[in-house]
């Protein structure tokens, strides 16, 4: 039997070896080991949305396959990420219905936004994670690494938030979910939560 290793999302960071693209860091919860996975900024964006509870005005596409598989009595039970292949991981979705199960193949970033969604484990072969995984040690010194080395814009810096009422951030909240600017909206939604703590 092949050896599987439970999985927990660590974050979601711009990745500075691709543009455009993000990393979502996966951590094996019973270990040191990170395993970051490049994405594209809308797969970035469909995690994100997930992870922070927002609701979109709009369903995102993960939302849709949510509401079609419900509807047909159709649930995900885990995802597996089964294989790895010149550097990129290819997923599975295992699904249940009336008792019966069926794997789907599935991107990693998309199995990773349905996991979410349903709340489910997400799994790796141990064989995957011992030739990608990185030790907790070697990811802190790289995250040191590229936070000097990056260059955040201005308009992105959550510091900016910082001069705005909690009335204006209302607003802005809302504007950014309104485009549908999910990355902005969970940034404006943390200086508002940050203070209502203080």
């Amino acid at each position: 039997m092949v050896n599987k290793i439970l999985l927990e999302i660590i974050t979601i960071t711009p990745s500075i070896t691709q543009n455009n693209s993000f990393a979502v860091v996966l951590g094996e919860t019973r270990g040191n080991r990170r395993l970051p996975i490049v994405i594209g900024s809308s797969e970035a964006q469909a995690i994100a949305v997930a992870l922070e509870n927002m609701t979109p005005p709009r369903p995102l596409t993960h939302d849709l396959i949510k509401n079609l598989l419900t509807t047909f009595d159709i649930s995900i039970k885990e995802v597996i990420i089964s294989r790895l292949l010149d550097g990129i991981f290819f997923s599975q979705l295992v699904c249940e219905r009336e008792g019966q199960e069926e794997i789907v193949d599935s991107r990693t970033s998309d199995a990773i936004a349905l996991a979410i969604r349903y709340g489910c484990p997400i799994y790796i072969y141990s064989s995957i994670l011992d030739s990608a995984g990185m030790e907790l040690m070697d990811m802190e010194e790289d995250t040191a690494e590229e936070l000097q080395e990056r260059e955040q814009p201005e308009e992105t810096s959550v510091s900016d938030f910082s001069v705005y009422t909690s009335k204006e951030l209302e607003v802005l909240l809302n504007e950014a979910l309104d485009n549908e600017d999910y990355e902005k909206a969970a940034r404006v939604r943390d200086e508002l939560n940050k203070r209502r703590k203080e």
